[in-house]
């Protein structure tokens, strides 16, 4: 028989999740037409890591913020600013600005303390190292 152990703490994450996937993120500032999860983001794995790509254009490294919690809970965090001008009155905003947050669980444990961080031209780059006892193993078959 398996037994889980309930994590109210990551089921409420994933019904967040689950909500802002289906109604997006228009309480976040955002018109419902424009409404989508940012920022867009790859995951995927070798044996030994897991990788995350997001799209962060106009970011700065320093006003980013990037967590891993509970072993396998990823959060990433900032604030887009709009520009300053003076004088003038928008006839088009089609980008999107002031704080997000996008929280996820991650596909199985990672070493939170060698999380690495990337960024360059807008796309941040994570490694994490998956725990050892998630990575694959060869069995050795003897023959007798």
């Amino acid at each position: 028989m398996l037994n889980t152990r309930w994590q109210p703490v990551a089921e409420l994450n994933r019904l967040r999740s689950e909500l802002e996937r289906a109604f997006g993120q228009a309480g976040q500032g955002r018109t419902a037409a424009s409404a989508r999860v940012f920022p867009p983001l790859n995951l995927w794995e070798s044996d030994d890591n897991l990788y995350v790509e997001a799209e962060l254009p106009g970011f700065e490294m320093e006003e980013l913020e990037i967590y891993v919690t509970g072993g396998n809970q990823l959060s990433i965090a900032g604030e887009r600013k709009p520009p300053e001008f003076e004088g003038g009155a928008w006839h088009r905003q089609e980008r999107a600005f002031g704080k997000f947050r996008r929280t996820f669980d991650l596909p199985c444990d990672v070493n939170a303390d060698a999380v690495s961080a990337t960024f360059a031209h807008g796309i941040l780059t994570l490694t994490m190292p998956k725990v050892e006892e998630v990575k694959p193993r060869r069995i050795e078959v003897k023959a007798s």
